[in-house]
């Protein structure tokens, strides 16, 4: 990591260096960048900014910028440091490193190396003391403190997830920071002891989008612990979500969430609040020590403010500071940056808020004395405005709203030189010191640049396809003077030969334009070139002899995986001989003597020599390939040329070379960002540098100068335009540069001259239409009809641009063809317009004849087609469309069959009863059965071995027994809590609801519970069943009998509706599965196979119709008998006697027989009518007969249908009640498992916070200890202190009294500490900020500058000796430093102390929080054992048998459930306690008198003791001493006294002597004693002396204390020293006691 412009002394990564390598090295002449954030102060006159691999300091007032590059790649996080004026910033590499430089010698301070993988993201310098505080990205993100000073890693806390946005220390206390991600706000404190650091961590909780800031609501740890009896205690929401790691405590439902803010900037004020502005438009005030967080009001800024000194007037009146430090009001809706001063908070927004700056605001930054405010746009432009001294903005840097796309030298190439943006900003450089002489904007995006070596023009290509042709004579105001519009296509390139006669310009779809580069001749297009596959690369090669340009392109073979070379030669006969192009503008292939030459590799690049030698960059491996191409190798039917020499190109990624105008060195460059440049001759490394790096992207482009002396590198997103020079280079290849650039100049100065007048004739262009090209008159072409629109196959693209109806020259060639041919060819037109008008007339006339012929003389439609081809392709075109139609149908039907598919599987194939229903035939009544799925061996496996198990229970005798109990009481179905017993449900298998206590019983019970209600189910089924079937039944009786009711109806001729019950889709549900034809409204599809086969049939139906009607005996049979043999009783109804012939005769005219003949006529009539009428009298009770009797048998199954649904509600109470029993068994599992999660839950947390206090606890006792260590070392240093003090007077104890007295004066004088400038300034909003303990290193280093003045010899008292002034200056130094010592270590030990207290505050705070932990676990853990012994019993209880007099409800919150045995079995108990106790009192009695009796007899036996008593009393009061006993008892009295008088002489002298030795010892002791009480009086005297030199050492320490305020180290000295004094002076005590114990044994042994 160097500045710029030194080349590291590294080798090259690879390849072969050449013998000249050390005496050739480039260095960065100047850097030019646009960058949009990190700006900072390094000075109150220098900015700072990061671009690319470098760093950028500039000079706000000279405008002077110095570089400072990043050797390992490109520039990640960036800080710094105006008070210490250092920078930081890291690399972009695998384990980044973070360097420290300082300004303005660029030299490197310190490497920071830490556990990052990837990158870091932020970094911030302290506004006092060494400090550096980083942030990493992804995986680690990781907040770390360093002291680069010392290069050490103080402290570092991970924040998982947490992509940060801005990262602060506060300027009033270096032990906060402030962390603000897109989402959150954290505050986070460094807690120092000594060399100890920590960081601890405190979220800030930010208010919602509505700015109101809710309270915290603990849900891991509930408030309260309420209960009920039945939902049971109130758990967290983790533990009903069971969750039990780290995520219990995290956890929080989604209706808790309320979306925050978001912030976006924060600032720090000079009370130690943070200011945060959010997306949502609310400014925060966030206090760092309670970290509350309160919402200021907002107030919109009025319009009449346009300018910054109204911005600033209208700060000064609205944004006064409170003595809190708040502001009253701010301005902007959403602020995207914020800045604070003494006059309050400047903040700015999206919005533009000033008229002298046009783009909005993004960051606002203040120089170190706050008197420059730093205003950035988001465009990248820079203004510097000083608020009190003026009221407009000066820029510093301009905008570019784009990053750089290439570069070119301006002719001659030694003073300027271009570049273009990719949104069209052109940038003109001066080339000495990279200063912008000028802009201008095409408002197009750019993709080409390319200068003229003949005139002072500049091309840039666009990607609508554009070229524009910039007048650049006047660097100060470049002009655009022409524009063509080529094509729609890209222009991708643009490459001027070195004679400036060609433009080439490359285009997308292998698409090569030929321009005159000349301005003389208006730029003229010449011509195209179009090449087949892709176009990779183009270089252009110029041969001043011959008057010759060869170009090579590159093009990409698709087929293979080869590089193609597609040469072609230009020659000034192209500018005046329009043969060489054909009427579409393409250059004919024999005119520019176009060859190809296939390659072995695929290259990416490639640039070709004089001498036919080809360079190509490998794309499949990194290598530099050789070509020889030549004529005599083209002659020997070489298919493929082979490389002839490879040489590793260093780099990885796709690459591209560039050839210097002499063709004596080759630079390439890739995606690694080193730029390499080898010697052509023999490809050896010539030079190196790491310009830019892979993350930016790599190199977009580079170029050489004319003379080679500069070389410009721009990077694809870095941003940053490099331009390079040689530091050192032989002087041969000095000269020869410099040759081949004087003679390119000889050769083109004349025609640079000429064409820069004609270029400066030119007019500016204006953005009116005009022509697109000089080679074609002025035409507008206004109407749509008169475009030509060619398809893709004829190669030929629109002839209009898509944003705007101005026509390409391409275009403009094929209209001008169309044109010209439309006008040759008109009359040929015209006649075949005449024959295909006549054709048609006679194709009609024969369609109308052919119509009025037979059918068989008709020819079919299609004879009449001319164009049968055109009418297949319509009905391909129509088939397929038909097709897919056909297929996107078929696959929506496929779908939604499949859905089908899986609701019938789920919901009918399933089950294994099917649901269906049951109606009544004359009421609204409905019952359903119970649909019910298999059950699956599982579930049966299980059912199964549920009950072994319950058969296992009940073999015990005890449960017997208890079953036979519970089978006894009459009451038993209310224990049981349902009636499914009275229903067909097996109830003896159940456990009994008071046994239900274990989670395996529960859940055996809801096993069995679900057994018993799929049996009762079962059995509803199949009486559904039954009477499904007697409805069937019904209904086929009920049309049986209509069947005869019809007839009937028929014979009685009555027109009446019959009622035809059936059954509804709910009774048969299948048909829901079916359709029917009927239900199809469209019309059914039908194939060609079908079709015919209907047709078949309906012509076979036709011909058996046709026969029926042909039938004679049918025909006969009809017309004679009506169609009978017999007739029937039923068609009596239907005879008729046929009247005599003479009926219509009147009665006068009849005769006799006809008279006869007319009465038996009569009488038949008669007697048929009487039989009609009997007939129709049955017919008639027949069919009420029928009706009545449909009627009874449908009434009676209604009857039945009711009745089933009656016990329908009563099987579904009894099954709602086994539900419900199920219901509360579920949930008393749910609220178990709960529990055990929530005790899981506090266990792992308990687990947790134990390992915590364990860690908190070892940090207690290794702090003490430290401090302990500590302490001594400050007492050390106190001691030291005062023996400077003493060894004064001892060391000058030679100097004259008077001299003393005034050195001693001067000793005791302190020098004036300059006080820093940022401390006395006046408008910096932070000059009280604390200092750290590193600062003591330099308080003493100003303190010893300080004392330099006071060391001089004019301060020196009269007629002392230099040599002792010396010695006094270097005592009184030593004293300064020993002071300032003591009150570094007394800053350090009330820090630790603090540290200390925190840590013992954290460990009770833990100790409280397990001691509420064990709490709770104890409460869950009773709580769990009552809700398992407290059951839910369900019981039954009919309707009246609980009556109550009053209204209210009584309390059972307090009542036990027991059963009845247990109460009867207690009473009996009592009543044999009761008759036990009885027994008791009688035998009590009989007792009693026994005692009276015992009393008397003992009474007795009492009065008898006293008077043995008074007899022995008697007896004893009889005297007799001992020596009349002796007297009496020894025979030889006198012998035995006179051996005891003998005995008595001889112990007495043994006495005497004992005596005698005993006062010898005392008189030897007293001695000794004496002797000791010499040595304490010496002793004493010391102490005497010690004691007044402790007076004056207790002044001083006062004096101490006073200074150094260590009042808890003296009082802990205090103790120490009262301590000692109590021991003194109870060895006093002792001593004193000796004294008088050795007196007394003196006056004992005189006595």
């Amino acid at each position: 990591m160097e500045p710029a412009g030194r080349e590291p002394g590294t080798e090259p990564p690879g390849g072969r260096c050449c013998s000249s390598a050390e005496e050739a090295a480039l260095e960065v002449s100047w850097v030019q960048g646009f960058p949009k954030k990190n700006f900072s102060f390094i000075n109150n006159q220098t900015v700072c900014y990061p671009c690319g691999n470098y760093i950028l300091f500039r000079d706000i007032e000279t405008k002077e910028t110095t570089v400072l590059q990043c050797q390992t790649g490109q520039v990640g996080a960036f800080a710094a440091n105006a008070n210490s004026q250092v920078v930081a910033f890291s690399d972009r590499k695998l384990n980044p490193i973070i360097y420290i430089y300082t300004f303005p010698e660029l030299s490197k301070l310190a490497e920071l190396k830490g556990n990052t993988q990837l990158d870091y993201t932020l970094l911030a310098f302290s506004f006092t003391g060494p400090y550096l505080a980083s942030y990493s990205s992804i995986p680690e993100f990781v907040l770390s403190v360093w002291n680069w000073k010392e290069n050490l890693l103080l402290c570092s806390e991970s924040q998982p997830g947490v992509t940060a946005t801005s990262l602060s220390f506060n300027p009033m206390n270096w032990q906060q920071l402030c962390l603000v991600s897109e989402s959150s706000v954290t505050i986070w404190l460094v807690e120092r002891s000594n060399d100890e650091h920590l960081l601890k961590q405190n979220p800030v909780k930010l208010p919602d989008e509505r700015g109101s800031v809710n309270p915290h609501e603990e849900l891991f740890f509930p408030v309260s612990h309420s209960e009920d009896r039945y939902y049971g205690p109130n758990l967290p929401v983790s533990a009903i979500a069971g969750l039990v790691g780290d995520e219990a405590e995290t956890f929080m439902p989604r209706n808790y969430i309320k979306p925050a803010v978001h912030p976006t900037a924060h600032c720090w004020t000079g009370t130690s609040e943070v200011y945060v502005s959010c997306e949502e438009g609310y400014i925060l005030t966030i206090n760092a020590e309670t970290y509350s967080v309160s919402v200021l009001q907002q107030k919109p800024l009025p319009e009449r403010i346009r300018t910054i000194s109204d911005v600033v007037s209208y700060v000064h009146k609205e944004v006064q500071k409170k003595k809190g430090g708040k502001p009253k009001d701010l301005q902007n809706p959403v602020l995207s940056s914020l800045a604070f001063c003494k006059d309050g908070l400047y903040a700015t927004g999206s919005t533009k808020i000033c008229a002298d700056i046009l783009q909005p605001i993004t960051s606002l930054v203040f120089s170190p004395d706050y008197t420059v405010l730093l205003l950035v746009t988001d465009q990248g432009a820079v203004y510097t405005y000083k608020p009190p001294h003026s009221e407009e903005a000066v820029k510093l840097l301009d905008a570019c709203s784009g990053y750089f796309l290439t570069a070119d030298f301006l002719t001659p190439g030694t003073e300027y030189c271009v570049s273009v943006a990719t949104s069209g900003e052109v940038q003109v450089w001066f080339l000495e010191d990279g200063t912008c002489l000028s802009k201008l904007n095409l408002n197009m995006e750019a993709t080409a640049l390319a200068c003229c070596p003949s005139s002072n023009s500049v091309a840039v290509g666009t990607k609508r396809g554009v070229i524009y042709f910039l007048d650049v004579t006047k660097v100060e105001a470049p002009r655009v003077v022409h524009r063509i519009f080529l094509s729609t296509f890209p222009v991708l390139s643009l490459h001027y030969d070195q004679s400036g006669q060609f433009l080439i310009a490359r285009a997308a779809e292998g698409h090569i334009f030929i321009l005159d580069a000349r301005p003389s001749k208006l730029f003229q297009v010449l011509g195209y070139v179009v090449l087949e596959d892709q176009v990779l690369d183009l270089s252009v090669a110029s041969d001043f002899k011959s008057n010759l340009v060869e170009v090579m392109v590159l093009v990409n073979v698709a087929e293979v995986q080869r590089a193609r070379l597609e040469i072609f030669c230009l020659c000034s006969a192209l500018t005046t001989d329009d043969k060489c192009v054909n009427e579409h503008g393409i250059l004919n292939a024999n005119a520019i003597k176009r060859k190809q030459y296939d390659l072995d590799c695929p290259l990416s690049s490639a640039v070709r020599l004089k001498d036919n030698i080809v360079y190509g960059y490998c794309t499949c491996a990194p290598f530099i390939c050789k070509y020889h191409i030549s004529e005599e190798s083209m002659s020997k039917d070489l298919s493929v040329f082979s490389s002839t020499q490879r040489t590793p190109s260093n780099q990885f990624g796709s690459g591209f070379l560039c050839l210097s105008p002499n063709s004596q060195w080759l630079a390439t460059a890739a995606n690694t960002g080193v730029l390499i440049i080898y010697h052509t001759s023999t490809m050896d490394i010539l030079a190196q540098k790491h310009c830019h790096s892979y993350h930016g992207g790599g190199i977009r482009s580079m170029v050489f100068s004319l003379d080679g002396k500069f070389i410009l590198v721009n990077g694809k997103n870095d941003g940053a335009l490099v331009c390079l020079q040689w530091k050192k280079m032989k002087q041969t290849e000095v000269k020869e540069a410099d040759f081949h650039w004087q003679s390119v100049l000889a050769i083109l100065n004349t025609s640079t001259s000429n064409e820069n007048v004609a270029l400066q004739s030119m007019a500016e262009w204006q953005s009116e239409p005009e022509s697109t090209s000089g080679s074609l008159p002025e035409e507008k072409f206004k109407e749509e009809s008169s475009s030509v629109d060619v398809t893709e196959d004829g190669n030929i693209p629109s002839l209009y641009s898509d944003g705007a109806n101005e026509m390409t020259w391409l275009g403009q060639k094929i209209k001008k063809v169309i044109r010209e041919e439309t006008q040759r060819f008109a009359n040929q037109k015209k006649e075949l317009q005449m024959g295909i008008k006549e054709l048609r007339k006679t194709i009609q006339k024969m369609m109308h004849e052919n119509e009025q012929v037979p059918d068989i003389e008709k020819l079919e439609q299609r004879e009449f087609n001319l164009d049968t081809e055109e009418q297949e392709r319509a009905q391909a075109k129509a088939e397929e469309e038909v097709a897919r139609v056909r297929k996107q149908i078929e696959m929506e039907n496929l779908a939604n069959r499949y859905l089908q598919d899986v609701i019938k599987q789920e919901c009918w194939d399933a089950m294994c009863v099917k649901g269906r229903a049951v109606k009544c035939f004359h009421t609204a009544c409905e019952v359903k059965n119970y649909p019910l799925k298999e059950r699956s061996e599982e579930e049966l496996e299980t059912l199964e071995k549920v009950l072994r198990l319950k058969k296992i229970d009940t073999a015990d005798p005890k449960v017997q027994e208890k079953n036979h109990e519970m089978a006894d009481d009459s009451a038993s179905y209310c224990l049981v809590g349902s009636l499914s017993s009275q229903y067909g449900g097996d109830t003896s298998v159940l456990y009994q609801q008071l046994d239900l206590k274990t989670r395996e019983q529960k859940v055996n019970q809801i096993i069995l519970l679900q057994d018993i209600i799929y049996k009762l189910k079962t059995a509803f089924n199949k009486e559904f069943n039954r009477v499904v079937r007697q409805k069937e039944q019904e209904i086929a009786r009920v049309k049986e009998r209509n069947l005869r009711i019809q007839e009937i109806l028929a014979q009685l001729e009555l027109q009446l509706e019959l009622w035809e019950p059936a059954l509804t889709d709910d009774e048969m549900p299948e048909r829901a599965l079916t359709v029917q034809d009927s239900e199809i409204k469209a019309e059914k599809y039908l194939t060609q196979k079908e079709r015919e086969k209907a047709e078949m049939m309906a012509k076979l139906e036709m011909e058996r119709r046709l026969a029926d009607k042909d039938n004679d005996r049918l025909r006969a049979l009809d017309d004679m008998m009506g169609g009978v043999l017999e007739v029937k009783k039923e068609d009596i109804l239907k005879l008729d006697i046929p009247p005599p012939a003479f009926i219509s005769k009147p009665e006068h005219l009849l005769t006799d027989e006809e008279k006869k003949i007319l009465g038996k006529h009569e009488e038949k009539v008669k007697e048929l009518n009487e039989e009609k009428e009997k007939y129709r009298m049955a017919l008639q009770n027949e069919l009420k007969k029928l009706e009545d009797s449909i009627q009874e048998t449908t009434q009676q199954f209604d009857k039945t249908v009711r009745k089933l649904s009656e016990s329908k509600v009563k099987l579904e109470m009894v099954i709602y009640q086994e539900e419900l029993k199920i219901l509360n068994l579920v949930y008393a599992l749910l609220l178990d498992e709960e529990l055990d999660t929530r005790e899981a839950g506090l266990h792992n947390f308990l687990t947790k916070k134990q390992k915590e206090k364990v860690k908190t606890a070892g940090t207690i006792k290794a702090t003490e200890d430290k401090m302990e260590a500590y302490i001594d070392t400050y007492e050390n240093a106190i001691d030291e202190e005062k023996n400077l003090e003493y060894g004064f007077a001892k060391e000058f104890a030679d100097v004259p009294a008077n001299l003393l007295d005034e050195l001693y004066q001067l000793y005791r004088c302190r020098p004036k500490i300059p006080r820093t400038r940022k401390l006395l300034d006046s408008a910096n909003p932070y000059r009280d900020c604390s200092n750290s303990a590193e600062d003591y290193k330099d308080a003493l280093t100003t303190l010893m500058k300080a004392m330099d003045e006071l060391d001089s010899p004019e301060h020196m008292p009269n007629g002392l000796d230099p040599s002792i002034w010396e010695n006094f200056c270097l005592a009184r130094r030593n004293r300064m430093e020993s002071e300032e010592l003591v009150k570094w270590k007394a800053l350090t030990l009330t820090e630790m102390q603090g540290f200390l207290r925190r840590r013992i505050d954290d460990n009770e705070r833990i100790e409280s929080e397990i001691e509420d932990i064990f709490e709770e676990l104890t409460w869950l853990q009773e709580e769990k054992m009552k809700f398992q012994l407290n059951l839910i019993i369900q019981f039954l209880l009919k309707q009246g048998q609980v009556e109550l007099e009053s209204t209210e409800i009584p309390e059972y919150s307090d009542a036990i459930l027991i059963k009845r045995s247990v109460v009867e079995e207690l009473n009996c108990a009592i009543m044999y306690q009761g008759e036990k106790k009885i027994a008791s009192m009688v035998e009590y009695k009989d007792f009693s008198k026994g005692i009276f009796k015992l009393e008397w007899e003992h009474k007795k036996m009492r009065m008898q003791i006293e008077d043995l008593k008074q007899k022995a009393q008697d007896i004893v009061t009889l005297s007799i001493t001992k020596d009349r006993q002796l007297f009496l008892t020894v025979l030889n009295y006198n012998s035995r006294i006179a051996h005891h008088i003998s005995v008595m002489e001889q112990t007495l002298d043994i006495m005497d002597q004992l005596h005698k030795k005993k006062v010898k010892k005392r008189q030897k002791r007293m001695k000794e004693l004496e002797k000791c009480i010499s040595l304490k009086e010496q002793e004493n005297y010391k102490l005497c002396l010690e004691l007044k030199e402790m007076l004056v050492s207790v002044s001083e320490r006062r004096w101490i204390f006073k200074a150094a305020d260590t009042k808890h180290v003296s009082e802990k000295l205090a103790k120490q020293r009262h301590q000692e004094i109590l021991k003194e002076k109870h060895l006093r005590d002792i001593i004193k006691k000796k004294e008088e114990e050795v007196q007394r044994e003196n006056t004992s042994t005189h006595t």
